[in-house]
């Protein structure tokens, strides 16, 4: 489990859940707003969760990459696409849907989220892979799952943050308790002695037998 990689697999699922949108019949208004608000959970409860559990991290070990001129530069602007997207979010959630005024709404989303995710993808994601341990790739990944299906059900209200002052909050801040934890199990990884594990879940007996 590597944050990077479920980020990733977020932002595919998201570009396919805007596809489907636009293939949907344009007279199923019940369906869209079913698909919509699918797709606006899954949104919301990403961008909160990068903002709660991956930007502060990337911040603290990242040194900027690809055409980001630093790792602050590249948080900033992404707090700040999370807010057109929220605004677009709201947006949405005051037309009627499948009304042109909806659509344009639904549109602006995309838009802002494509431009987003492909920067988030070649700027953070690059720079968070060669600077932070698989350890803590993975901690911070469990952190930001767990965070999501706590909200699934629900989502987060979309709420705008200052860029400046979310960095600012976050810049040169001590480990946080997941980047302690994963350099906890670095460590003892290192050492000599065997490893213990629980042993591998079993299906019944009946389900094993079972023709697939």
């Amino acid at each position: 489990m590597d944050i990077t990689q479920i980020i990733e697999h977020q932002h595919a699922e998201q570009r396919r859940m805007f596809a489907m949108l636009e293939e949907w019949p344009r007279d199923d208004s019940e369906g869209l707003a079913a698909v919509w608000t699918r797709l606006e959970v899954l949104l919301e409860t990403h961008a909160e969760a990068e903002e709660r559990y991956f930007y502060p991290e990337l911040l603290r070990l990242g040194t900027g990459a690809a055409d980001a001129e630093s790792t602050e530069e590249e948080v900033k602007d992404a707090v700040k696409d999370h807010n057109d997207l929220r605004k677009a979010i709201r947006k949405v959630a005051r037309c009627r849907t499948g009304s042109a005024a909806w659509w344009t709404a639904v549109t602006d989303a995309n838009v802002y989220n494509s431009n987003h995710m492909a920067e988030e993808e070649r700027q953070d994601l690059a720079d968070f892979r060669q600077r932070a341990s698989l350890e803590l790739r993975h901690e911070i990944g469990l952190q930001f799952l767990r965070y999501e299906a706590l909200k699934a059900a629900t989502g987060v209200p979309p709420k705008d943050k200052d860029p400046d002052a979310y960095v600012r909050s976050r810049t040169k801040a001590a480990a946080s308790p997941t980047a302690k934890k994963a350099a906890r199990k670095a460590a003892a990884a290192a050492t000599t002695a065997p490893v213990k594990r629980a042993a591998s879940k079993k299906a019944s007996k009946e389900a094993a037998s079972a023709e697939s």
